[in-house]
């Protein structure tokens, strides 16, 4: 403990300077924008309002309730706060500092594990990715064959019980124990074959377990990791199967449906191939963001450019994640979840259905579309208003509401702008009117 004091120290880890909003005190209504409501058709000129946290009222001339707080958003965009699926958001700071790590845990049977917990809500990261649209995240651990429970947060908040949406929404877990590949050797397939048992004798040993507890609850001393894996053997809980590989979907599938478990696939790099199967038993795909090269020496450079618009056409559920979790820059470039969307509306996708895969879609996937995703009555008021299509680079997130509570937008990135900005301009190589790019 004294160890991890004294690093955490070395690294010179600070909190960030935003404030969480404070929760809502009087009525809100947003007037004069274009709503994306993603689950029904796009008012212009439209009004919002929300009232404790909830929104109360959507349309195009609506009666104000009395003491509503209104802001003009005459040209400007209004969307569902953005979704970030399966990110370490909150879990890293600085990727090369192992003290600011958190994303991992020693062993490869965690189902106990509580990503949640391990959210720091000061993190320089959450802010950053906030002033882009993320308004939301599923947190997942990243190590292990039963790597942990998945948490949907909300990105304010004092703490990470502030900040918890649902916890659990599922478990995450390795897809190494159904990756069959053409060119396996016999020791990979040993190893393969003998962590497939050990996950089918897991998920056996629990319903023995839940038996057991049901007949003599004193008798049978619990056991955390199994009381973890209850509401997965009983399908209530559904299980996040990290595989990109068709024959790795596809045994994954079938693990699933042999065992009653409801799956969710992650990465889907290959699912357009198993679309029959995925359709069939209703597999929803989460695709590990766009910007990903080929995998194999044959394929055409934008074949992950494209499979959000050939899941479409094939029928498939899906949603599309951003770089919050293991590729190069993971959580510090959750910021540019749009940009993984909008790629995939320039090879073929339609903006709706783009906006949906970072809205709706992830919401409905993480079982949270009850309360979040779209922009309708009943539902909380998480939102983003923007001077300009969210998937264009240009545009600027310029306010947000969490619940109905205003959001800090401001983030490390726009303090060193503006401090560099000074600098420029006291140089004089810039007018104090214009920004460092705009000569």
């Amino acid at each position: 403990m004294v160890f991890a004091i004294v690093a955490l120290s070395a690294t010179k880890l600070a909190a960030h300077d935003q404030i969480p909003g404070a929760p809502q005190s009087d009525p809100i209504a947003l007037v004069g924008g274009t709503i994306h409501r993603v689950d029904g058709d796009v008012i212009e000129s439209g009004v919002i309002v929300f009232e404790d946290g909830k929104i109360t009222a959507i349309g195009k001339s609506l009666t104000l309730p009395d003491g509503c707080q209104t802001i003009q958003c005459n040209g400007k965009q209004i969307y569902p706060g953005l979704f970030e699926s399966i990110s370490n958001i909150g879990l890293v700071e600085v990727n090369s500092v192992r003290a600011s790590v958190d994303t991992n845990e020693i062993g490869s049977d965690n189902a106990n594990l509580r990503s949640w917990i391990a959210v720091n809500p000061d993190s320089e990261l959450i802010p950053v990715a906030r002033a882009n649209g993320i308004l939301l995240a599923s947190i997942a651990p990243d190590r292990g064959d039963l790597r942990g429970q998945v948490g949907v947060l909300a990105m304010d908040g004092w703490t990470y019980a502030d900040m918890l949406v649902q916890g659990p929404a599922g478990m995450m877990v390795s897809g190494a124990a159904f990756d069959a590949g053409e060119d396996d050797d016999e020791e990979r397939a040993k190893q393969r074959d003998e962590k497939l048992r050990k996950l089918t004798e897991r998920l056996e040993e629990a319903a023995r377990y839940a038996a057991a507890r049901e007949r003599s609850p004193r008798d049978q001393p619990i056991d955390v990791r199994l009381e973890a894996l209850l509401p997965v053997v009983n399908g209530d809980l559904p299980m996040i199967i990290d595989a990109d590989r068709r024959r790795q979907i596809e045994a994954a599938v079938a693990f699933c449906v042999t065992h009653g478990i409801r799956p969710i696939i992650y990465g889907g790099y290959d699912a357009e191939s198993c679309a029959e199967l995925l359709r069939q038993y209703d597999v929803p795909v989460i695709i590990h963001g766009t910007y990903r090269l080929p995998r194999r020496r044959d394929e055409v450079y934008d074949f992950a450019y494209t499979l959000p618009a050939r899941l479409k056409k094939a029928g498939v559920r899906f949603a599309i994640g951003g770089e919050g979790s293991g590729y190069p820059g993971g959580a510090s470039n959750a910021r540019n979840l749009p940009y993984h969307a909008a790629t995939a509306v320039a090879f073929g996708l339609s903006a709706e259905d783009a906006i949906r895969a970072i809205t709706l879609s992830p919401a409905e996937i993480h079982g949270v579309a009850d309360r979040l995703g779209s922009l309708t009555v009943g539902k909380d008021a998480t939102l983003i208003v923007v001077d300009g299509d969210i998937l264009e680079t240009p545009s600027k997130v310029e306010r947000a509401f969490i619940r109905g509570a205003a959001v800090d937008l401001g983030s490390k990135h726009e303090t060193l702008y503006k401090k560099y900005l000074e600098k420029y301009r006291r140089a004089g190589a810039v007018d104090a009117k214009q920004g460092v790019g705009d000569r």
